[in-house]
C-alpha cells in the first residue's frame, strides 16, 4: 500500500466514523444528515436557495422541501435580501440557532474522546491539512465558504 492509499484510507475511515456521530446526533434532534449541513452552513450567514442547492448537491426542488419542513418547525426562514430586494435568501430563527448551539456541543463533546488524544501542536496541524484537503474539494461546487461544515 502506498502513503496515498493509506491517506485515503484513514480519511475515508474517518469520515464514516464521524458521520455516525453526526447522524446519531442528527438522529437525537429528529435532524438528518442533510438538515444538520444545512443548519451549519446557515449558523452564521444567510444564503440563497440556489447557493445552498448547488453547495449541497441537491436539486432545487428538493432543497425547498427540506426547508420548507424546517420552516414548519419553526427553525428556518426565508426573507429578503436586504441590499437587493428581489433576493430570497434562507436564514436560520432564534430556535434554529438555539438548536444548532445545542447540536455543536453534543458534536464537541461526542468527538472530544478523539481530539482529545491530540496535543495542541497536532490539533493545529490537523486543522491545516483538513484545510487543504476540504479546499480542493470545495472548488468544485459553488461554495457558501469553506467552514460551512461546523
Amino acid at each position: 500500500m502506498t502513503a496515498a492509499d493509506d491517506a485515503m484510507d484513514a480519511l475515508v475511515r474517518t469520515t464514516f466514523e464521524v458521520a455516525g456521530v453526526l447522524t446519531r446526533i442528527g438522529g437525537e434532534h429528529d435532524l438528518s444528515l442533510t438538515q444538520l449541513r444545512v443548519l451549519g452552513i446557515l449558523r452564521d450567514r444567510r444564503a440563497r436557495v440556489t447557493e445552498l442547492a448547488a453547495y449541497l448537491g441537491l436539486d432545487k426542488s428538493t432543497l425547498s422541501g427540506l426547508i420548507d419542513r424546517a420552516q414548519r418547525r419553526g427553525l428556518l426562514t426565508r426573507g429578503k435580501n436586504p441590499e437587493d430586494g428581489r433576493v430570497v435568501e434562507v436564514y436560520m430563527t432564534p430556535a434554529g440557532l438555539e438548536l444548532a448551539r445545542r447540536v455543536e456541543d453534543d458534536i464537541r463533546r461526542a468527538l472530544a474522546p478523539a481530539t482529545g488524544r491530540l496535543d495542541p501542536e497536532q490539533l493545529d496541524r490537523l486543522v491545516k491539512l483538513l484545510d487543504v484537503v476540504s479546499a480542493r474539494s470545495s472548488r468544485a461546487h459553488a461554495a457558501p465558504g469553506p467552514t460551512d461544515a461546523r
